[in-house]
């Protein structure tokens, strides 16, 4: 039996008044593999198809990131959870195994069209497998059900809004690529906070109170507005985003455009010609 590493320091799910489970953010994988036993959850698996076929968490549907990317307006998107059986009070687990980055965006883009009840696993489906865990082969498929459209824009931020708030008091843009691609342009006024800083090697996240402290070490207060962005279509900004999230920053937003729209569109960039790059250390 696993014993409990990552998850024993995440927040524990609750019932719900409807007797459903309320999730954490990140959920430890003892609890999915309780959910999954009671039928209480669906699992989404955001991989290709192909690994999909090939092996998968019990009870599994999947969703490949490219589909979500390809439909990503909330109706459709919409449409997707209908089709997976997923209905305003069933609670979802997201996995991936690329970091959390894939499953990250993901989860937003559920929570974005108001689907609240959504959470990370806290691990990759290669750690799952590396513990042990059980897998199965077979494709899901579940009943289509209804489910409401209820756009939660207080998580989103476009390239308009961005450009209005970068410089105002208590907001603060927070870009997620990788130290040498920050240092070589990026949104004016933006820190760098890289992805490969908020996880650890059992977790696709830190414990909560590391990354709180992590993160107020680089100057970002905790009632600040921050809008987390990074080079395209907003999974690496994702996983930031999960990371602030767990950490207690409550007004979080994610730009899922990124700076590729953002270059695209003419915007201000701030550009280091001279950044000293053996400099490249995130801390």
């Amino acid at each position: 039996m696993r014993s409990l590493t990552a998850g024993a320091a995440k927040k524990k799910s609750a019932k719900t008044s409807t007797g459903s489970v309320q999730l954490p953010i990140v959920c430890d994988a003892d609890t999915l593999r309780s959910l999954v036993r009671k039928k209480a959850v669906r699992v989404v698996d955001v991989r290709k198809t192909d690994d999909y076929n090939q092996e998968h968490i019990p009870t599994a549907v999947s969703l490949p990131l490219a589909r979500v990317l390809e439909n990503d307006t909330p109706e459709k998107i919409v449409t997707i959870l209908e089709e997976l059986g997923i209905s305003d009070k069933t609670p979802v687990v997201v996995y991936d195994d690329t970091f959390g980055a894939l499953a990250a965006r993901v989860a937003w883009t559920f929570q974005y069209v108001g689907h609240a009840n959504t959470a990370l696993l806290e691990m990759t489906f290669k750690q799952w497998k590396e513990l042990g865990l059980e897998t199965e082969k077979q494709a899901r498929t579940f009943p289509k059900v209804k489910h409401s459209l209820n756009i939660n824009k207080e998580i989103y931020a476009d390239a308009s809004y961005v450009e209005t708030v970068k410089s105002l008091p208590g907001k603060l843009l927070v870009d997620s690529r990788e130290r040498l691609n920050f240092l070589t342009e990026h949104i004016p006024g933006a820190k760098n906070i890289p992805y490969t800083m908020v996880g650890s090697n059992g977790s696709i996240l830190r414990k909560a109170e590391e990354l709180k402290r992590f993160i107020e070490n680089r100057g970002i207060k905790d009632n600040y507005e921050i809008i987390t962005y990074c080079g395209s279509v907003g999974t690496l900004s994702g996983l930031t985003y999960y990371a602030l999230k767990l950490a207690g920053f409550q007004n979080v937003k994610l730009y899922p455009k990124s700076f590729k729209e953002w270059k695209a569109l003419g915007k201000p960039k701030e550009e280091f010609k001279d950044a000293a790059y053996w400099d490249l250390s995130a801390e």
